[in-house]
């Protein structure tokens, strides 16, 4: 006897397999909440800096953070190189611009003045 059911039938399958993978497109979006910035810059004037994967400031993040922790600084049969960190150049996004600052003359205060009496 024919199934009367509708778990056999085309668009049912295709139904179950959109629900089995969108959770793992979801999950492994590159420009997702957790993810990476379609472009990243960081904050300039009148902005707070939100949170960044770890590898956006720099090319070698492991290894600089290996450093800072001290792994491998004892090893002496097979001692670490020195470090050279290679940073990236990331542009900061401002939403203002900051006028020019014009620095007064300096305040010379002559000696040989009294103040001006007070009534």
């Amino acid at each position: 006897m024919a199934s009367t059911r509708n778990k056999n039938t085309p668009g049912n399958y295709c139904l179950e397999q959109r629900q089995s993978t969108s959770p793992e497109k979801w999950c492994l979006y590159k420009n997702g909440a957790n993810g990476y910035a379609h472009n990243t810059k960081l904050a300039g004037n009148g902005l707070i800096q939100g949170p960044m994967p770890w590898d956006t400031l720099s090319h070698n993040p492991a290894d600089i953070e290996s450093f800072l922790f001290g792994i491998n600084s004892t090893n002496l049969v097979n001692p670490a190189p020195p470090l050279t960190p290679q940073l990236k150049h990331i542009e900061s996004a401002n939403v203002f611009k900051k006028p020019d600052i014009f620095m007064p003359i300096p305040f010379v205060m002559s000696k040989d003045q009294r103040p001006f009496p007070l009534p």
